[in-house]
């Protein structure tokens, strides 16, 4: 258990790393930002799967079809819908609305194999809701802006969070009952998934949505898009998905739930070393209250120690 808590950090902190690109390149839109990253991230796997050709050869149509969903859902369609929340309410809040993952991932999944009864965990879910409404407090009360933008941010970080609670919940049930694919191997082929879908997406925004993939910025600024767009393949994409996936064959789902709200606290981290400020007192208190009930729940995960030892005969 662990060692899948530290994958899930892992994570968790390349994660939080991909939510600051938006506010790095606010002049780039999401459907540009979305379609480069996972082009790349497409093109990455493709070399990572040559080696493997012959494991490979196990995908049935069900995988591929399983395949397909998790990369246009978990990916594409929720890399689209949290930049455009980025761009609309900030790094933090929306970062903070995603992070109620926690919540609706423990929700979705809670019939699973090996959950721990939902009663147990409504103390530490209480804890990390009410970081939750800190954060918010804070940044919704505060922030400047209009309010249709915030109101269409609120929209796409909402659609954003059903993406990636759809998403952990059917890739951790199919990484546990699929036996022919290890986490490496099951990270690869959603790449290339992803990568495909990603040039469908391409070709059909060059055809009927062209200003879609452009953007009016001097070249430094277009340098800065690529390695962005690279760092967010390699280490956001790749690594991470392959960090998160090792992490679910080895943790209970409503623990691996509880866990994505690292990406959140990386998040904000890198938000205040940003904006080189440290955080308020409701952001202060959010933090406390997040990490509390990360720390509780995985005390409520653990296996008694009778229980853990060996029967002698």
């Amino acid at each position: 258990m662990k060692r899948g808590v530290m994958y899930a950090g892992m994570a968790g902190a390349l994660w939080g790393m991909v939510l600051m690109v938006p506010e790095l390149l606010p002049e780039f839109n999401p459907m540009l930002l979305s379609s480069v990253r996972y082009l790349m991230v497409g093109v990455i796997s493709l070399l990572l799967a040559l080696p493997m050709a012959r494991q490979l050869r196990q995908l049935t149509a069900g995988d591929a079809w399983m395949l397909l969903r998790l990369a246009v859902i978990g990916n594409l369609v929720y890399f689209v819908c949290l930049v455009a929340a980025i761009q609309r309410l900030g790094v933090a809040p929306a970062s903070l609305i995603v992070g109620v993952l926690p919540l609706t991932i423990t929700l979705y999944g809670r019939n699973d194999s090996g959950a721990v009864p939902l009663a147990r965990l409504v103390g530490p879910l209480a804890l990390i809701l009410a970081g939750m409404l800190c954060i918010n407090l804070q940044t919704f009360a505060f922030a400047p802006g209009d309010i249709g933008d915030k109101l269409m941010g609120l929209f796409y970080a909402l659609a954003a969070l059903a993406c990636w609670t759809w998403y952990a919940v059917q890739n951790s049930r199919y990484l546990k009952q699929c036996g022919h694919f290890d986490s490496h191997q099951w990270s690869v082929l959603c790449g290339v998934m992803t990568g495909l879908a990603s040039l469908l997406m391409v070709a059909g925004l060059a055809l009927w949505q062209p200003q879609q993939l452009q953007a009016e910025a001097p070249m430094s600024r277009w340098w800065l898009f690529w390695a962005a767009s690279l760092a967010c393949a390699v280490l956001g994409s790749w690594l991470a998905m392959a960090l998160w996936n090792a992490a679910s064959k080895r943790l209970p789902l409503t623990l691996s739930g509880q866990l994505i709200v690292f990406e959140t606290l990386f998040a904000l981290l890198y938000a205040f070393l940003w904006r080189q400020a440290g955080p308020s007192l409701l952001e202060a208190a959010a933090i406390v209250l997040v990490i509390g009930g990360v720390l509780w729940s995985m005390r409520q995960h653990e296996t008694p120690r009778e229980l853990a030892k060996p029967l002698h005969s």
